[in-house]
């Protein structure tokens, strides 16, 4: 399969060597792979942990801040490998503030700095579950200019976006519309320029697929998210969007019932063209844990057919991912000196 949703390094800017990565933990398993880091570093607060020092957004109480460096370092890394390591991948950019007019400007100068490198931005986030509220300084929004801003020049540049916006806020009333789905619906509207990749359908740990009513069973949540999904990729103004089905967490809830399996399957057989696996894994240290996610979703590829098992584990990353690199090429090649 390809990974289409892939974080060399964690919270705090460790992770995985990348010639490992594409050597040892994709060998002969992956045939390509984004590649990014985390745009936010957690900060070590010594009056928060102490000694402790922690690595993830929920081991401290003290706030995420934008890391831009993150970009150089994936640069850096992948300008590191062999020609054929580097066609394996597809570098990201990640270190902006969606929040920041400036964002635009920072991704310019990345694509100046480092041609030959990139094929698009994120994963990067807006809405949240327990992140948003942590990162220090203006919190990010759908309606935001800033984000217009950078959106539109992914389009005229070519680069793919991988956007992480939850649906709906945490523990959200059963019924009710998702609270952040008519934003995100005319946020997407307004770029048709632009791919987007809308990363884990929208749900998030504790976002879980909308409810019909008044109950915690998976199964009875699954028919409204399949028609707001379904609504999302019918719309011909909207074929410029995606959806990844990154993350363990997605991957519970699509297996999580007999029901839950069936209709993520005909999801997945109705709109093949649509949907990208991914892992979401951070830092792995082994094969077995990048193949993890991935395994998950047996129960699902067994009831693809075989053109839609083809296009969400292989062809559609391939699409978009060439596609990308091929038009940030030729703008590089136009507009860096």
């Amino acid at each position: 399969f390809n990974d289409g949703h892939f974080h060399l390094t964690n919270y705090v800017q460790q992770g995985t060597d990348m010639g490992k990565y594409v050597d040892e933990i994709m060998g002969g398993k992956v045939c390509r792979s984004t590649v990014f880091g985390i745009p936010l570093q957690q900060t070590w607060s010594y009056g928060n942990s102490a000694d402790f020092a922690p690595t993830y957004y929920l081991q401290s109480d003290a706030p995420l801040y934008y890391y831009s460096f993150t970009d150089a370092y994936i640069a850096n890394a992948y300008l590191k490998l062999k020609p054929e390591q580097r066609q394996r991948l597809d570098p990201m950019i990640t270190g902006f503030n969606p929040a920041d007019m400036y964002a635009t400007d920072h991704i310019r100068r990345v694509l100046e700095t480092y041609p030959g490198v990139f094929s698009g931005i994120g994963e990067f986030t807006i809405h949240k579950e327990f992140v948003s509220s942590k990162v220090a300084g203006e919190t990010a929004s759908l309606t935001n200019p800033a984000l217009d801003r950078l959106l539109d020049f992914a389009g005229e540049v070519g680069l793919v976006v991988i956007l992480h916006n939850d649906i709906d806020m945490p523990f959200a009333k059963a019924g009710a519309e998702p609270v952040f789905l008519t934003q995100m619906r005319d946020l997407l509207r307004r770029h048709p320029k632009t791919t987007i990749i809308w990363a884990h359908l929208g749900l998030g740990r504790v976002v879980h697929p909308v409810q019909d009513q008044a109950s915690s069973g998976v199964a009875e949540r699954s028919p409204r998210f399949r028609e707001i999904v379904d609504s999302i990729l019918s719309d011909p103004a909207l074929s410029h969007v995606y959806f990844d089905i990154s993350w363990d967490e997605v991957a519970k809830y699509a297996v999580s019932s007999p029901e839950a399996i069936a209709n993520t399957a005909a999801m997945l057989n109705k709109y093949p063209d649509r949907f990208l696996f991914g892992t979401d894994n951070v830092a792995p240290a082994d094969q077995a844990t990048q193949l993890r996610v991935f395994n998950m979703w047996d129960p699902i590829w067994a009831r693809l057919t075989p053109e839609a098992s083809r296009k969400v584990q292989i062809g559609n990353y391939e699409r978009v991912f060439d596609a990308a690199r091929n038009r940030v090429r030729a703008w590089e090649q136009a507009n860096v000196r």
